[in-house]
């Protein structure tokens, strides 16, 4: 499908600008998010705080990942280097996420969406599932049961990181260091206590929204093996503390995402309101709230319909 044969090269351009001013608020809202929630748990702490905090960070760090995705495609920052530089040293190390290896598989998903070769399709094609084996799946990330296998497999990167290339070696051992300033920052702040905030976030709360985007971007579309964009992947319209807390910088508007990867996510909703008004939506259903979107993928039927 070529969108850009429904746009005016006014349009086109329009919706595909890059804006360093706007790319930089993205960066910069994850780490006030984050060193403010750090703030407040290490001068008020209980556990209200902390379990704030644990939520908060959790979703900025999917924010980080967010970067790191708009940063390999390019459509961030006007410049390359700035691109590489954010993606990289302000937001994916911090989460042990390497922005060249991570588009390898990204762009094959892009290639191969609504067919069989989709190297995420494992995700999310079990949809709709029982509703107990969507809680068993929530309570495994909540209880950092996942969170720890992907510790587990990070350890086991540090561990034999002289084995690795080069390229691997590098991006652990920069990984690795990012995360030993943020534990020396918070030290010399007197609680290096808040580190293991940052690490459980990751382990449960992070692991929690970035399935729940997953299963909100190709869970139980229309047609998941139908090569448009309209029914393999979902646009969600969400409210402002799903957009805080689950969807960050709108990372809910995964359709026009797919239908225009080269529109920055600053102009993803602009490029939806711009392919509405031409009518380009008109049999298409828009779910609205991340609540309703779990009761439509899961069934009551007491039978698992997919992996527990």
């Amino acid at each position: 499908m070529n969108i850009k044969t429904l746009l005016t090269e006014q349009e086109f351009a329009s919706i595909t600008r890059k804006d360093d001013f706007l790319a930089a608020r993205m960066v910069a809202t994850d780490w006030l998010l984050i060193g403010g929630a750090f703030f407040v748990a290490g001068a008020y702490p209980n556990p209200l705080t902390i379990i704030l905090a644990i939520i908060l960070i959790g979703s900025r760090q999917l924010g980080l990942g967010v970067i790191v995705h708009e940063a390999g495609h390019r459509t961030l920052f006007r410049s390359s280097k700035l691109n590489d530089f954010a993606g990289n040293w302000l937001a994916g190390y911090w989460v042990f996420s390497e922005k060249t290896t991570y588009m390898r598989g990204h762009l094959s998903h892009h290639k191969h969406a609504g067919t069989e070769q989709d190297p995420d399709l494992a995700n999310y094609r079990a949809y709709p599932i029982d509703k107990q084996a969507l809680k068993r799946k929530v309570i495994r990330d909540l209880t950092g049961q996942i969170g720890w296998r992907r510790l587990k497999s990070i350890g086991r990167l540090i561990r034999k990181v002289a084995l690795h290339k080069r390229a691997v070696r590098q991006y652990v051992l920069r990984s690795l260091g990012v995360n030993l300033l943020l534990f020396s920052l918070l030290a010399l702040s007197g609680h290096a206590w808040l580190y293991a905030i940052w690490v459980i976030a990751f382990m449960t709360t992070h692991m929690l929204v970035v399935r729940i985007r997953q299963i909100a971007e190709h869970a139980a579309v229309p047609d998941l093996l139908d090569l448009d964009p309209r029914k393999n992947t979902r646009t969600l319209y969400v409210n402002a503390l799903e957009n805080l807390l689950i969807a960050p910088h709108g990372v809910n508007y995964h359709l026009e995402h797919h239908l225009l990867a080269s529109v920055p996510i600053y102009r993803l909703p602009a490029f939806h309101d711009m392919l509405l008004r031409k009518g380009f939506y008109d049999e298409v259903s828009f779910q609205r709230g991340y609540l309703d979107l779990l009761r439509s993928v899961t069934r009551n039927t007491g039978q698992t319909m997919g992996a527990g």
